[in-house]
């Protein structure tokens, strides 16, 4: 039963499992914050658009106003 009394290879496959699990909480974190990216974008883009209609509007109505 030598082979189950080896204790060489068990600190390597602690850090392999510990980088394992580091690099598997970087690809959520990074998903969870592109999300958000996205998110913010998308809102900024809304309210671009909001703003330049308003302002479209309100131009229109001043130059039939003349």
């Amino acid at each position: 039963m030598g082979f189950f009394d080896e204790d060489r290879g068990q600190a390597a496959i602690e850090y392999i499992l510990i980088v394992g699990g580091v690099i598997v909480a970087a690809v959520v974190v990074g998903v969870i914050y592109s999300e958000t990216v996205k998110n913010t974008g998308e809102t900024f883009l809304r309210s671009v658009n909001n703003i330049t209609n308003t302002t479209k509007n309100r131009v229109l109505e001043i130059l039939k106003k003349t």
